[in-house]
């Protein structure tokens, strides 16, 4: 579904993609961690088509896309969010997610209008659907951000740290969404540092620091892995600890 070979990213003298390699699966949802400043944003902005990678081939749906735009990617399948919600505020959050049911999803008329309402439903915004989009709770935003990139009818969705500065109560209602659109066939990649969000959510953990894989593989065992311990020493090892029991007790 998605591969990258030899994937590099340059600002001026720093190195925020390092020759990566990466496969996502049909059907796989895949976690991504890293302490800031290891790249991960910079990834996805490849993978999307907002940055072109120096050197290196990333291959989408069976497709080189290394060299195609970000509108082009959106309507072939693929679907993100960002850190920070970009909403059209003055718009209700119908309006908005019916923009991308039309524009990167390709319907119009009746269909698009149906398909904008179960996006909402399904994203347990549809309660919200014609209050202005800048009104809107951060957990809201949030719920709208993950509609929106659902609006567009992707194959596989990127989401970018959809659950920072979220309470626990509200990162599970998050999660929960998540983990029913993947149950459904949708292949997720997931950057996110609120780490117990990812264990019981993905298949396969990757670490990432300075534009480099560091750890691959099983969520608990990356989490319990010696590079990565060392890594988030400067954040505290004990969470990164702490993640990994947690995951292990809801699994």
């Amino acid at each position: 579904m998605l591969t990258l070979r030899g994937v590099t990213k340059r600002f001026g003298r720093i190195r925020v993609a390092d020759s990566l390699d990466l496969d996502v699966a049909e059907g796989e949802a895949l976690g991504i961690i890293g302490p800031n400043g290891a790249g991960k944003t910079t990834l996805f902005s490849m993978i999307s088509g907002d940055l072109r990678p120096d050197a290196g081939t990333i291959t989408l749906f069976g497709k080189d896309v290394t060299s195609t735009g970000a509108a082009e990617r959106c309507r072939a399948g693929l679907g993100r969010t960002y850190q920070v919600p970009r909403p059209f505020e003055h718009m209700t959050v119908f309006e908005n997610v019916l923009v991308a049911v039309q524009q990167g999803g390709g319907l119009t008329g009746r269909a698009a209008s149906q398909k904008a309402v179960d996006v909402l439903e399904r994203t347990a915004i549809l309660a919200h659907a014609n209050l202005a989009a800048g009104r809107l709770s951060l957990l809201d935003r949030k719920r709208l951000e993950v509609a929106r990139a659902l609006g567009t009818g992707p194959r596989l969705l990127l989401l970018d740290e959809v659950a920072g500065g979220l309470t626990g109560p509200e990162v599970d209602e998050l999660v929960a969404i998540i983990r029913g659109v993947h149950a459904d066939g949708l292949s997720v990649v997931w950057i996110e540092h609120v780490v117990h969000a990812l264990t019981g959510t993905v298949d396969r953990l990757l670490c990432l620091a300075d534009g480099s894989v560091i750890a691959d593989g099983p969520p608990h065992d990356v989490l319990a892995s010696a590079p990565v311990r060392e890594v988030y020493l400067g954040g505290g090892i004990e969470k990164v600890a702490a993640a990994a029991e947690s995951g292990r007790s809801d699994a």
